[in-house]
């Protein structure tokens, strides 16, 4: 079981002295810093920007043989909004001009052959982590109007096929995916596939709500993510994902999941855990004492 935080670049957990020693001044000091304290660590910016040769090549120089990175998947391939300017500098140029033009793109706007192109750089980008052994997964995070269907279905079956090397992982933000009466459906339709689902602890009673269900669909792997659990921040449109994630989980709630955690484990090979309540310390002090609670 490996257990860290997404954004250890986190501004406010950097500017606050709460987890980095004062030496560490630079990107490489911090991460080589991080990967003497977890084991994993997610990268969220590569949601907002695709990922790069170069920093995977760095991020192999700078942890141990044994460290891994999750990767979240580019905010194209997960058919949310996309801003132009974080296009591939190639691909920004070949988009027709009224799109180019736009401040934002959606993948089913953009023509197939540059939707190829960004996959096959996606997937080059990220293999020297793969060929290095320090890729977990390359997390699909959908977004909350991806609801239940044979064509959502077909989207996530793709992907795989897209990154055939790379596990895939599966987070959902709409509530029809593990309603009841569908609950059955989505976690077969995962393990057939080999997909692991993302287990979530995160607000309740909103459309983009998912129950706290730990579930294993891939015996390779399983994955939960801790998204604390305030409704107010969750609905705040705020452009920083601190204020979001903002919350600071109490021993008892992080005591709900060792059982669960236990589970999981007893089914997949690997089971990652990572705090997203990314704000200050928040997450490295969930992740350490949910780490003891579970020792």
């Amino acid at each position: 079981m490996r257990i860290g935080i997404s954004a250890w670049t986190e501004p406010t957990l950097i500017k606050r002295g709460h987890f980095y020693p004062p030496g560490a001044k630079s990107a490489e000091d911090r991460l080589k810093f991080y990967a003497t304290q977890f084991p994993i660590a997610e990268v969220d910016s590569t949601y907002y920007y695709p990922p790069s040769e170069r920093n995977s090549a760095l991020w192999i120089e700078r942890t141990p043989k044994d460290f891994t990175f999750n990767i979240k998947a580019y905010s194209l391939l997960t058919g949310h909004p996309t801003k132009t300017d974080s296009l591939f500098k190639e691909v920004k140029e070949a988009l027709p001009d009224d799109l180019a033009a736009k401040r934002n793109v959606y993948v089913d706007r953009v023509p197939l052959e540059l939707v190829d192109e960004v996959w096959q750089r996606v997937r080059d980008a990220l293999m020297p982590l793969h060929s290095a052994g320090k890729l977990g997964a390359v997390l699909f995070q959908y977004p909350q109007w991806f609801v239940i269907s044979r064509k959502s279905k077909d989207a996530i079956v793709e992907a795989k096929e897209r990154l055939p090397d790379f596990q895939i992982a599966v987070e959902f933000r709409h509530k029809s995916w593990m309603e009841p009466r569908n609950q059955e459906e989505t976690l077969s339709f995962l393990a057939r596939h080999g997909l692991p689902y993302v287990c979530v602890d995160m607000p309740q009673g909103f459309d983009s709500s998912l129950p706290p269900v730990a579930a294993v669909t891939s015996k390779d792997l399983a994955m939960v993510r801790f998204h604390g659990r305030d409704p107010e921040a969750w609905q705040t449109k705020s452009r920083s994902a601190a204020d979001r994630f903002r919350y600071d989980y109490s021993k008892r709630e992080l005591e709900e999941w060792v059982p669960k955690m236990d589970a999981l484990a007893k089914e997949a090979r690997e089971t990652h855990v990572i705090m997203n309540n990314c704000y200050e310390n928040h997450a490295v002090k969930s992740a350490r004492q949910l780490a003891a609670l579970l020792e």
